[in-house]
C-alpha cells in the first residue's frame, strides 16, 4: 500500500516551489517581528531624557517655563547647588537647591592643574560646554580656565559638574540629580538663552559670614565675589561681570571688548530697577541626598570605608560651620548624611 503524503500538493511539486513557500514564509515572519519591534517604547540617552512629571509640577506650581533662562549658584561650605529660573517679570526665582554629593579641596579658588581644587568665580556655560556623553553619566564643563584666571597664570582643565559622585576638583552629582540639572540647563539653551552664568562661591556670602573671614588669604578676592552674590541677592538678575586688570569687575557692561590682562576699557554700569517679587510658593524645594567630601579618585568606585570617611568629615565641617543669615534671596537650611 502506498502512504498518503500530509500536503501532497507541496511534497510532490518541484524543488523551485518549495524554496520559494519557504522564502515567502520566513519574509511573513520578519514582517511580523519588525512590526513587534517598532511598537517597542524607545529609550532615549540620558542627555535627552524628558523633564520628569514631579519637575515640570514643580515648574508650574513655581510660575515657571521649562525652556525660561536659567541661573546657578555653588556654595562649597554648605554643599549645595542652586538652580534658578526666570519668570515672567524678567528676575530670577529660586527652583531648588540639590546637595553637592561630592567636592574636593576646601574653599579658595583653583590655582593650578592637579592640586584637586574645585574652582570660585564667575563662570559662563555656553552649549559647547554641555557634554552629553561623559563618562561620569551628564556633564557641564566650567569653562576653567577662564580669562580671570588665565590672566593670573592658573592651569587646569575639565572642571565640570557631572554625576557619579566622584571628584578630584570638580562638583560631582549623583546621576538622578545630575540627570535633572541637565534637563534644566538643556531646556534654557535649547530654547534661545545663549549662554548661562554659574556662580561657584566659598560659602554663603552674608555680612555676618564675611565678618568672620576677614583674616582669611583670600578674603580679598571674596570681597568681590560678594559683589556678585549681593547684586543677585538684591535684584535677583545675575550681574554681568567684565575681566580686565586680571580682576572681576561686576555689574558693568565694557564700551570695547576687554582684555584680561590689561588695563580695563571705558565701563558703563547698568541701571537696575528695584526687585518686587511675583507671588510665589513660601517653602524652600530642597531635593535630598547626601553630601560627601574628599573621595578624590573620580576613575574608580569608592569603597564603604571611603563613603563613610567622607560623610563623617562633611557632617563634621557642616557642624562646624556658622549657621547662614539669609538675605532677600531663596536660601535653603544646610543637611549632610542621608536625608
Amino acid at each position: 500500500m502506498t502512504a498518503r503524503l500530509a500536503n501532497p500538493g507541496l511534497e510532490r511539486g518541484p524543488a523551485s516551489t518549495r524554496r520559494k513557500g519557504t522564502r515567502a514564509a520566513l519574509a511573513a515572519a520578519c514582517v511580523l517581528i519588525l512590526a513587534a519591534c517598532s511598537s517597542a517604547p524607545v529609550i532615549p540617552p540620558p542627555s535627552e531624557v524628558p523633564l520628569g512629571k514631579d519637575t515640570l509640577n514643580l515648574l508650574a506650581k513655581k510660575g515657571m517655563q521649562p525652556g525660561a533662562p536659567v541661573f546657578v549658584r555653588v556654595f562649597k561650605e554648605e554643599s549645595e547647588l542652586e538652580i534658578w529660573k526666570q519668570r515672567d517679570d524678567g528676575r530670577f526665582y529660586h527652583f531648588k537647591t540639590y546637595p553637592i554629593c561630592n567636592w574636593s579641596g576646601e574653599i579658595g579658588p583653583k590655582i593650578k592643574q592637579g592640586d584637586r581644587q574645585a574652582p570660585e568665580g564667575f563662570y559662563t556655560i555656553t552649549p559647547a560646554l554641555m557634554n552629553p556623553n561623559s563618562k561620569y553619566y551628564l556633564s557641564f564643563n566650567l569653562g576653567y580656565p577662564n580669562g580671570f584666571d588665565k590672566s593670573l597664570g592658573r592651569t587646569g582643565d575639565s572642571v565640570m559638574v557631572h554625576g557619579k559622585c566622584r571628584s578630584a576638583g570638580c562638583y560631582a552629582m549623583t546621576d538622578a540629580m545630575m540627570e535633572e540639572i541637565y534637563g534644566l540647563t538643556r531646556e534654557a539653551l535649547k530654547s534661545g538663552q545663549p549662554s548661562f552664568q554659574l556662580q561657584a562661591l566659598p560659602f554663603r556670602m552674608t555680612d555676618a559670614r564675611m565678618a568672620q573671614m576677614k583674616n582669611h588669604k583670600w578674603y580679598a578676592f571674596w570681597q568681590t565675589l560678594k559683589q556678585g552674590y549681593d547684586h543677585f541677592e538684591k535684584y535677583r538678575v545675575p550681574p554681568e561681570v567684565v575681566v580686565c586688570e586680571r580682576r572681576y569687575v561686576v555689574n558693568v557692561v565694557a564700551q570695547s571688548r576687554p582684555d584680561p590682562a590689561a588695563m580695563c576699557p571705558p565701563l558703563a554700569r547698568p541701571v537696575v530697577t528695584a526687585f518686587t517679587p511675583l507671588p510665589e510658593p513660601q517653602e524652600i524645594s530642597v531635593a535630598t541626598g547626601s553630601k560627601m567630601k574628599g573621595i578624590v579618585d573620580p576613575d574608580n568606585e569608592p569603597t564603604a570605608a571611603d563613603v563613610a570617611s567622607a560623610k563623617a568629615a562633611a557632617s563634621t565641617a557642616v557642624t562646624n560651620a556658622p549657621t547662614p543669615a539669609y538675605g532677600t534671596g531663596m536660601g535653603s537650611p544646610t543637611f549632610a548624611g542621608n536625608q
